[in-house]
């Protein structure tokens, strides 16, 4: 042991741990989820940042093309989420998936219950367990979103995963089905379902035309069907968190 070493569980150890400066979170960095959170806390110039199957993704600031289709997916889901009480939106927030893997999804749905729902709120207030829906925003293919991202929802049990592609003006919508996701394709309307929210659907061609007026439109008719206030009578069996 060198000369300032100090031994491990002391009191001046713990004291020496305490103050020892943070080094900053970089992309490529690999850690735990706890060291991860650690020096998340103490950059709160950092406004997002993500640990993927145990590597730091601090992504780039955001453009406005990023923002819009970011505002369209969360009104899109605001809205079913304000017809359907027990379920809640979240927008960014950090996900506690497992030891290795903390997100910070674009958008996310979950069922608030936690009799009926996958995940719950620990006491800080953070998103631990998969919830039933993610959705993301990705620049094509080629992003992580699709590939270690991807991996690490469907290996935690997130039932269903969104991925808007802007560059390549397409949408995925995966379906976790026999512990493999399945993309989902439009029905002979155009339309995409949900298989966990009943009532929730996409005109996926509607929003990659940026006719977001139908896209709400199709989402009205959806939560008007009879499966959407049996899915909301449902929820009411338990209350929320």
């Amino acid at each position: 042991m060198g000369a300032h070493a100090v031994p491990a569980g002391s009191e001046a150890g713990t004291v020496a741990a305490a103050t020892a400066p943070v080094i900053p979170l970089e992309n490529g960095d690999r850690f735990s989820r706890c060291e991860f959170e650690r020096r998340y806390l103490a950059r709160p110039d950092i406004k997002k940042a993500e640990l993927i199957e145990g590597v730091v993704h601090v992504p780039s600031p955001v453009r406005a093309t990023h923002a819009r289709k970011h505002s369209h997916l969360l009104a899109w889901l605001q809205v079913y989420s304000a017809a359907t009480p027990g379920v809640s939106v979240l927008d960014n927030a950090t996900v506690r998936l497992d030891l290795d893997n903390e997100p910070q999804p674009d958008v996310l749905m979950r069922i608030e219950s936690p009799a009926l729902g996958q995940s719950r709120l620990d006491a800080d207030d953070y998103v631990t367990g998969a919830p039933e829906l993610i959705a993301e925003v990705a620049a094509s293919s080629a992003a992580y979103d699709l590939h270690d991202k991807l991996h690490a929802y469907r290996r935690n049990g997130v039932r269903e995963y969104l991925v808007w592609r802007v560059y390549e003006r397409a949408f995925d919508w995966f379906v976790l089905t026999d512990d493999r996701y399945q993309p989902q394709a439009p029905d002979a309307a155009g339309m995409l379902h949900s298989r966990v929210f009943p009532g929730l659907r996409l005109a996926s061609k509607s929003l990659l035309d940026g006719d977001f007026a139908a896209v709400l439109s199709e989402l009205n008719k959806g939560i008007d069907t009879p499966t959407h206030p049996a899915f909301v009578a449902t929820l009411r069996t338990d209350g929320p968190e």
